[in-house]
């Protein structure tokens, strides 16, 4: 380990230290969520007028709201991480693996990100099809609309994406992983990263179980070369790619037009309504993932 991978965190071990750092954690959640909520609930009445308005406006799945809640919810990780991370514990970008050794070029890290994403999101959608009794139908539109929609799609959930990297593979995952080592670290976040998902729509064991193993992917690429960047970019792949076929995304679906994404059957198998995530193809294909990706950040750190 190098020095980047010791920021300033409780040195003795035991409950104490345990305590110290789940305190700091909590607090840098608390002070992400509350912000992100009301910078939210403040757009939210900007567009509506009302308070009843606003949370109409807000409870809506479409691409405005996705947007700002993403957006809200990255400005409150940035918060939390500048007044927790930075200013409280002496952290520095380094150790949050923004920039710094073993960190590489933000666009390298996000474009090996991106692979760690999409490669194993094909390959679910491909499976599924192949194995199960999913399929694409055709839908109106062109394959230019298809394509251009790809793109806004990348944009529109790119906030959450990334906001979601800061908070969970951020200054928490850094302070445990001080404290108990990288590997249980990456486990522990995840699991809380899994049941953070609980209340989307449509959601099973299963789909849990699969969210917080793209958890423990994340958490293993963001050690790898690329940090937060690659881990953002595996991330938004794996969203994306599944967005862009038509599929629901952690139980949220999308429509995009030229072609569209029947989930089928078994539900266990292709992850019926809660998107190819709750399914067990979901679970073979990122448990390779990880496999791989674990392999290239020891033969990285060797």
């Amino acid at each position: 380990m190098t020095e980047h991978d010791q920021p300033p965190a409780p040195a003795r071990k035991g409950l104490k230290a345990l305590a110290i750092v789940l305190g700091w954690s909590v607090l840098f959640g608390l002070i992400a969520i509350g912000f992100a909520l009301s910078l939210t609930f403040a757009v939210g009445l900007g567009v509506a007028g009302s308070v009843g308005g606003a949370g109409e406006w807000l409870g809506a799945i479409a691409p405005a709201q996705i947007v700002v809640q993403g957006g809200a919810l990255l400005a409150g990780g940035l918060v939390a991480s500048y007044l927790v991370g930075l200013r409280r514990l002496g952290m520095s970008l380094a150790d949050l693996r923004w920039r710094g050794e073993g960190v590489g070029s933000m666009p390298r890290g996000f474009g090996i990100g991106l692979l760690y994403g999409i490669v194993p999101a094909v390959g679910v959608l491909v499976a599924s099809v192949v194995v199960g009794d999913a399929r694409w139908v055709a839908d109106q539109g062109s394959l230019g609309s298809w394509a251009a929609s790809g793109g806004a799609i990348g944009a529109v959930l790119a906030p959450a994406a990334l906001a979601e990297e800061v908070l969970f593979r951020g200054v928490p995952l850094v302070l445990i992983a001080a404290l108990v080592g990288r590997g249980s670290a990456v486990v522990l976040v995840a699991a809380v990263f899994g049941m953070a998902h609980l209340m989307n729509p449509g959601v099973t064991s299963l789909g849990v179980a699969n969210v917080a193993l793209a958890g423990v992917l994340l958490g293993t690429v963001f050690y790898g070369v690329g940090g937060i960047w690659s881990a953002f970019g595996a991330h938004l792949g794996w969203n994306a790619t599944l967005a862009s076929s038509g599929a629901a995304v952690s139980g949220v679906p999308f429509d995009v037009p030229f072609l569209d994404y029947e989930a089928g059957g078994p539900a266990w198998l292709t992850g019926g309504s809660f998107g190819p995530e709750g399914g067990i193809l979901a679970t073979v294909m990122l448990t390779a993932a990880v496999i791989v990706a674990v392999r290239r950040v020891r033969s990285v750190e060797e």
